[in-house]
């Protein structure tokens, strides 16, 4: 069994949902060694989060958006967390809601993912600064 891990500093982006599969990729070439294995991709903040999702159609992220920032509304009075502005909180419940982690399969040097699958990176803050990911494949370099 073969274990690698990178850890990479993703360029700040605009509240919003975006894809970083590409960016994963790239920082893990060891990937193509593994026949068989599994992918974690971790994010080491609590306002921002990752997901798996459609990688085709953008109007999808924006529909994401759209949806959560409904669901978890800004300037609600009953919040006590505001220190650092009304985004904050809302940030923090959203990144609860979606999940720090994606673990994705690995299958012949590649991610196993689905038809029009990508990973996102969740922003949920308006000026969330760089985001860090811990990359972590392990597997087998040879079919069992």
């Amino acid at each position: 069994m073969k274990i690698h891990q990178a850890f990479i500093r993703l360029m700040e982006r605009k509240r919003g949902f975006h894809l970083i599969t590409a960016e994963v990729l790239q920082a893990l070439p060891q990937l193509r060694e593994l026949k068989t294995g599994m992918c974690q991709v971790f994010i080491r903040h609590t306002s921002a989060s990752l997901t798996i999702n459609e990688n085709a159609d953008p109007t999808v992220r924006k529909d994401f958006e759209m949806y959560f920032s409904k669901a978890v509304p800004e300037n609600d009075p009953q919040y006590l967390h505001d220190d650092e502005g009304p985004d904050d909180m809302p940030a923090h419940l959203k990144a609860a809601l979606l999940g720090s982690s994606v673990m994705i399969p690995v299958r012949n040097g590649k991610l196993a993912f689905g038809t029009w699958q990508g990973i996102y990176l969740c922003e949920h803050r308006n000026h969330g600064g760089q985001r860090e990911l811990v990359i972590t494949a392990w597997g087998e370099t040879e079919t069992p």
